[in-house]
């Protein structure tokens, strides 16, 4: 482990600098990220520990955010250190900076420890190599990334540890915790939760003696939950929501864990009794959870058809991963194909080995993860992290065969060769000079304008008008809110549909109707940015509505052009 951390604090140091720029310039590209900033920001302002709402969305009520504080805590933890040797705004750049690659300590942890029990001792450089050759999974620990996706990675590494550890306890702890972790953070992994509880619960099936492993899962899974819901959960998640770890969640887990440790006990010998056993406590979770919890038996966000229709169904990251253009499908799939048949072919390796034990899990969760691309294409990251100690146990073997070769052609080109197919880099190489589906020039313009208009210098020109809340796109309000001394209307978080369908409506509909809206909103100004990609779903899906005819320079009476600083990517205006 210490070897390792001395390997992360070198990445660490390398990825700051290489995007000193972007952090000094708060590169925060993400919606999520900009909200990330504002929670921390409330926080140490002295907004409640339990009240999550942002204020400065939809004020004066504020917007819901169904988050928790887990991942607040590390941002704030860096901004009171520094800032009194650098100050505030420098203290929040530095810290947006950092905080991302703090979760990747864990992350290499975890693949580190797996490559060394199953694949050799000395196998743990060639995992963190292939670990930052993931470039889906890297995007997710890069600095200014500060949402959760990192943290939840990283459980998920720790995940597979505990999984392969031969250390039974000790595995199941590690995966109970951080399962407990992941499900406090979002419910994003929690298929990932539910597998690896599924894998250790057929293995005391199979094995009367991974019963300390399930026993010890069972607990931890539980009381982490428990521990974690009373310290983290939200005023807002206190209540029967679906989409975060509410009191519905909370049940599944703690009866769930409970279940477990019960069958540890009780632990029949025979394996068709285990098996009975394990079929009737999952009997017993999904018919309490559908005659409990009805209404989280659909999508968990609970959205309005309406909004289902016109903005959840159409985010391209909840498509399956065929759905998606192959430039950029490709270097996403290489890798978890790559890392199941190394999987595959190391278990087979291992039939008689007692290295069986952990390859079998890890197998049966990369495949898993591989075939959650099917469903959304959302799951590359998770899928190309837990494809790494398949794809390691490949390049072992193969690169120990050409390294070890008589020809000096074959140690040579092919170690290179075969490292670059063993690791699917090559896929990111050969993507570039393929000519399939190469951007069009209408795609690069909506790319450019949307890229400008999240600029600090272009959003500090609108601190030149006093603070007020300003109409703008959903994409637009948290970048706003972050960078600026206004307030937004709306967000694309889900817990307050009304006032995202208010904003599309507003754009769609008649002058009449937006100028009716954003009285209703207390909005005084109005900001566009022509060409973004949010602006031209309006246009494609409502020609002759109100943002259409403003894109055409047809301005009602009670639309005022507000000046800007020279080459702006905005348009301005006071609403009269």
């Amino acid at each position: 482990m210490r070897l390792t951390l001395i390997a992360w604090i070198v990445i660490l140091a390398y990825f700051v600098f290489d995007r000193w720029n972007s952090i000094q310039w708060l590169s925060l590209g993400d919606t999520d990220d900009n909200m990330r900033l504002m929670q921390v920001r409330a926080l140490l302002d002295g907004q409640g520990w339990y009240d999550l709402r942002q204020y400065r969305l939809n004020p004066p009520g504020g917007f819901d955010i169904h988050w928790s504080r887990i991942v607040d805590l590390p941002i704030a933890g860096l901004i009171l250190i520094l800032r009194p040797f650098v100050g505030v705004p420098e203290a929040e750049r530095l810290a947006c900076g950092i905080a991302p690659l703090l979760p990747l300590s864990f992350a290499m942890i975890g693949l580190a420890a797996t490559a060394r029990r199953l694949v050799s001792p000395v196998a743990w450089p060639l995992a963190i190599v292939f670990l930052l050759g993931c470039t889906a999974t890297m995007l997710m620990f890069m600095p200014d990334r500060i949402d959760h996706h990192g943290w939840q990675l990283a459980m998920l590494s720790l995940t597979v540890a505990g999984l392969a550890d031969p250390k039974k306890a000790r595995g199941g702890a590690i995966v109970g915790v951080t399962s407990a972790v992941s499900l406090n953070i979002g419910l994003e992994l929690l298929p990932y939760a539910a597998m690896a509880g599924a894998i250790i619960a057929l293995r005391w099936v199979w094995d009367r003696t991974e019963a300390a492993r399930l026993g010890v899962y069972g607990l931890t899974l539980a009381g982490g939950c428990g521990i974690g819901f009373v310290l983290f959960a939200s005023n807002a998640n206190q209540v029967m929501r679906c989409d975060a770890l509410t009191p519905v969640w909370l049940s599944v887990m703690v009866v769930g864990g409970g279940l477990l440790f019960l069958l540890a006990r009780l632990s029949p010998e025979q394996r068709w009794a285990r098996l009975a056993l394990a079929v009737v406590a999952g009997a017993v979770i999904a018919t309490g959870f559908a005659l409990l919890f009805p209404q989280c038996l659909g999508r968990p966000e609970q959205v309005s058809p309406e909004l289902a229709r016109t903005w959840l169904d159409n985010v391209r990251e909840a498509r399956p991963i065929y759905k998606h253009p192959f430039r950029m499908a490709f270097p996403i799939v290489t890798l978890p194909v790559i890392g199941i048949i190394g999987a595959a072919f190391a278990t087979w390796r291992a039939r008689n080995d007692i290295s069986i034990n952990g390859w079998v899990p890890v197998l049966m969760f990369s495949t898993f993860a591989g075939l959650m691309l099917l469903w959304q294409a959302r799951a590359g990251p998770a899928a190309q992290l837990l494809a790494v100690p398949g794809a390691v146990a490949l390049a072992w073997i193969l690169l120990g065969w050409t390294l070890g070769h008589d020809r000096m052609l074959v140690r040579v080109f092919g170690t290179v060769i075969g490292f670059m197919a063993v690791s699917g880099m090559f896929a990111g190489f050969a993507i570039k000079y393929l000519p399939i589906d190469r951007p069009s020039p209408r795609t690069n313009v909506v790319n450019r304008s949307t890229g400008l208009c999240m600029t600090i210098p272009a959003m500090k020109g609108l601190d030149r008008y006093p603070p007020q809340t300003i109409f703008t796109f959903v994409d637009l309000g948290p970048r706003l809110i972050a960078t600026t001394h206004h307030n937004a209307v709306a967000g694309p978080y889900h817990r307050n549909g009304d006032a995202i369908l208010d904003v599309q409506h507003a754009f769609s509909r008649s002058a009449e109707n937006f100028r009716a809206t954003a009285k209703r909103h207390g909005a005084t100004l109005l900001l566009v940015c022509p060409n973004m990609a949010e602006s031209t779903v309006y246009r494609a899906r409502n020609p002759g509505g109100f943002y259409d005819q403003l894109a055409n320079r047809k301005m009602p009476p009670w639309l005022e052009p507000l000046p800007l600083q020279a080459k702006s990517p905005f348009r301005l205006y006071r609403i009269k």
